[in-house]
């Protein structure tokens, strides 16, 4: 997302957790801060990606965060965290007088380096359309609502991902287990009525996933659970995010945290061979 905004010419200020994950975005100008605060401090509209609850508690809080310096500006968070906390940090910017937008996102490596993404916005509709031309950089922005509601859509939305890749996953064990060449099962599964966009996307990668994953399985276990800890809340139930849960939580304990959603394959693959 750094990269897409210095190709198309903003100034970009950046932190990490190391500087050295951001050498390649440093060699492209990014202008490199010391903490949360000091981004904040040097623009005009903050962003924040990170992978969970406690991460984006970490960059928002304390005298180095983001909310030690945020005054009047607006504050754009794409990671996937709960709708609690999101909305909770919201009120925390209000009080200030600044803008936080909930504004998690739906796409992997390729939609971002595409400029692809689907975003889903939540919070005030005012401070939306100051970031909207931001976010055109990064995809397609959908103002949803209120704070919160951009996060609630998203994991709605990764529920069908993680569901759909562990039944893609079950048929093509089971067409295998008959007989069916395996590669031949999945050029026919894709091309059927079954093959979703992100299902095609990841067709390729499905027998072989790549070490550098598109999407963490570690990570979409972690939004499945948040989509149940939302889903308490309400009190409805999701039978079915209820059993990728469960599938997600075996393959994480066989070594597959770190690997792509589509090694889901993989892990049901071992997991028929284990329980056989």
């Amino acid at each position: 997302m750094a990269a897409r905004f210095l190709a198309a010419g903003y100034p970009v200020y950046g932190v990490q957790r190391s500087r050295e994950h951001a050498q390649q975005l440093i060699q492209q100008g990014l202008q490199w801060r010391n903490s949360p605060r000091e981004v904040v401090e040097a623009a005009d509209v903050v962003f924040t990606s990170v992978p969970d609850d406690a991460a984006l508690l970490d960059v928002a809080s304390g005298a180095n965060g983001i909310l030690g310096a945020l005054e009047s500006k607006t504050w754009v968070d794409v990671s996937t965290v709960s709708p609690q906390l999101s909305r909770e940090l919201a009120e925390r910017a209000r009080a200030q007088g600044a803008s936080m937008l909930d504004a998690p996102v739906s796409g992997s490596v390729p939609q971002v380096q595409a400029g692809t993404l689907t975003i889903m916005v939540g919070g005030d509709q005012a401070a939306y359309g100051r970031v909207e031309p931001l976010l055109r950089e990064l995809g397609t922005p959908n103002y949803v609502g209120d704070n919160g509601q951009g996060l609630a859509l998203k994991l709605a939305i990764n529920i069908s991902l993680a569901v759909q890749m562990l039944a893609f996953a079950e048929g093509l064990l089971l067409a295998e287990r008959s007989g069916v060449d395996r590669q031949r099962a999945l050029e026919i599964m894709e091309a059927s009525p079954i093959g979703s966009p992100m299902l095609r996307a990841r067709a390729s990668i499905i027998l072989d996933p790549p070490q550098e994953a598109w999407f963490d399985l570690r990570f979409m276990h972690k939004d499945i659970e948040l989509a149940l800890a939302t889903a308490r809340e309400l009190r409805i139930p999701l039978p079915t995010a209820e059993r990728s849960d469960e599938v997600l939580k075996r393959a994480e304990a066989l070594g597959y945290e770190r690997r792509d959603l589509a090694a889901l394959f993989q892990a049901l693959e071992q997991i028929a061979n284990a329980d056989g």
